[in-house]
């Protein structure tokens, strides 16, 4: 490991010599660079990979499961195969010997109760265990195949009961049948002494069914240790397994991985100089070299930063002094906005009223052209009058805020058409009004909006008596707004035009008017978060479209 620590060190570049910004010498990308590859192909080739360690580890845990499964499978086909012969082969046997035993008995109780009584119906026992006998017999030469002994004992048992048959029972039968009296004497001995030497060879079969079921029942208990064993053995083996593998997992990968992980965060803090040790796994040793060529990028990008952060002060003090330029004209503005709104009013006020009065006492005195220049005055001073009150309000949209309130569009709507009462009976007009919301905004700004849109359908009227129609409808989260009026319309060339403060499409002989009014609803809408616009794809008179920003209850009821 210090051999490997050797190595790392030396990837570090020298000071003076390689690091960023520190000379002509400078060098981001070069043989520093290159001694790290050369160094990570190095680390690569010196352990295993993950995914061989963990191949490794799939290969022995596979191995060990199909050991496992292998003995656990011959062990529970040993239980099986016990289990099968005690239960399915010789418990029954038994059982068929004990009922092959009743059929003899049986046979002997019917054969003896005929020949004591000669009455036929004693003879029934007899034929019911014949035919039991057969039935047992049969029954009993499948289940004791593999057992010779057993086989042995059941010919035994057969031959003794067929010559005892043949002895005396089918003897004393046709004897009674054909005398139609009882037997007594020495066949019933004889009979008696063949019935028990029968109940003997009965009862070798039945000793050598009992030998063979301990012996099974010895095996199946012997399958069952076996099993058990087997088991104890599985789980012994997969624990062991289990913590090897745990193990070498946590010396292999977790420790590597908990290094690597505590030097990215030192270097993640902020130090930098912090060289990154990596080890482990040859993955584990790829990313650390990542880490390590990253840290020494850092390094390099901290260099230019810092000449990017003497920049960022320098631009940083620019913008300092351009703003406070920029604090001082708008200073000059409001300062020029008192002037204007106070000192430059009163000239104004004196020029317009005393040729005011110089027309109503000098008209009709003089010529015509003193009139005419006359005239020409007192238009101009209200118009100079009027266009500086228009630049105030214009320049006020936004410098003086006020708290916004609920405010009813439809009740704006309704003061901005009283305040243009006379225009509006002059000019017989008549307006449609929709349903119009409630906005959050200040009052007398909206309604300068209404009045200069319904100012604007009033003024340019064609032929016929305006018409106006205002509506709204829900957009997303704004109100979209629409004023369509029957007039002479605009030219969809001058829709942005017409937005423009001073912009005029008409002779001002013609319309009256500064050329401010759609300029200022452009900024009020917009200073309320909507936009204003005209709708070009009207073709008979103007329609005006501007959106304000629903109230956050009906956004909120709409969801």
């Amino acid at each position: 490991m210090s051999g490997l620590h050797a190595e790392l060190t030396s990837t570090e570049p020298e000071a003076g010599a390689g690091q960023p910004g520190t000379g002509p010498g400078t060098d981001t990308g070069g043989a520093a660079t290159a001694r790290a590859r050369a160094m990570a192909a190095r680390l690569t080739a010196a352990g295993w990979p993950l995914r061989r360690t963990f191949g490794v580890g799939v290969v022995i845990v596979t191995v060990f499961a199909i050991a496992a499964i292998v003995l656990g499978g011959v062990a529970l086909a040993n239980l099986a195969s016990a289990r099968d012969r005690v239960v399915n082969k010789i418990d029954p046997a038994a059982f068929r010997t004990a009922q092959l035993e009743i059929a003899y008995l049986n046979q002997e109780t019917g054969v003896r109760g005929y020949a004591l009584t000669a009455r036929p119906t004693f003879l029934t026992p007899y034929t019911q265990g014949l035919a039991q006998e057969q039935r047992e017999v049969s029954a009993l030469r499948r289940l004791l195949t593999g057992m010779p002994a057993a086989q042995a004992d059941l010919t035994q048992v057969t031959v003794r009961a067929g010559t005892w048959r043949a002895r005396y029972a089918k003897p004393t039968i046709r004897q009674v049948r054909a005398s139609g009296k009882p037997v007594t004497g020495a066949t019933v001995n004889q009979g008696k002494a063949d019935f028990d030497r029968l109940r003997a060879a009965l009862t070798g079969l039945q000793t050598d069914l009992a030998s063979e079921r301990r012996q099974a029942v010895s095996g199946l208990n012997n399958s069952a240790t076996a099993l058990n064993a087997i088991c104890i053995g599985i789980g012994l083996a997969l624990l062991v397994i289990l913590i090897v593998l745990a193990f070498s997992l946590e010396i292999s990968v977790i420790r590597p991985l908990s290094r690597l992980a505590a030097d990215a965060r030192q270097v993640a803090d902020g130090d930098f100089a912090h060289h990154v040790d990596p080890g482990g796994p040859q993955e584990v040793r790829t990313v650390g070299m990542d880490v390590n060529r990253m840290r020494e990028r850092i390094l390099a990008d901290l260099s230019t930063a810092r000449v990017a952060h003497a920049r960022l002060e320098v631009a940083h003090a620019s913008l300092e002094a351009r703003t406070e330029d920029l604090q001082r004209s708008n200073a000059e503005l409001e300062q020029f906005a008192y002037v204007a709104s106070h000192d430059l009013q009163e000239p104004l006020r004196k020029v317009a009223s005393f040729c005011q009065l110089l027309q109503r006492r000098y008209a009709g005195r003089l010529d015509e052209k003193a009139d005419q220049y006359i005239e020409h005055a007192v238009d101009g001073a209200k118009r100079m009058q009027q266009l500086i009150n228009d630049l105030l309000a214009f320049s006020r949209v936004g410098r003086t805020a006020q708290r916004r309130e609920q405010v009813s569009c439809a009740v704006l709507l309704a003061q901005a058409w009283a305040n243009l009462g006379p225009a509006v009976r002059a000019s017989h007009a008549t307006i449609e009004v929709g349903d119009l919301p409630v906005v959050l905004g200040e009052t007398s700004l909206l309604t300068a909006v209404f009045q200069n849109l319904l100012s604007n359908a009033l003024k340019f009227a064609g032929a016929d008596a305006p018409r106006i129609s205002v509506s709204a409808r829900r957009d997303g989260g704004h109100w979209l707004f629409s004023f369509a009026d029957n007039g002479i319309g605009i030219p969809a060339e001058y829709a942005e035009r017409i937005f423009v403060i001073f912009q005029r499409l008409h002779d001002k002989a013609a319309y009256p008017g500064t050329g401010i009014g759609l300029a200022m609803c452009r900024k009020i809408i917009e200073y309320h978060g909507g936009r204003v616009w005209l709708d070009t794809t009207v073709t008979s008179g103007a329609r005006f479209c501007f959106t304000l920003p629903a109230r956050p209850v009906d956004a909120e009821a709409d969801d």
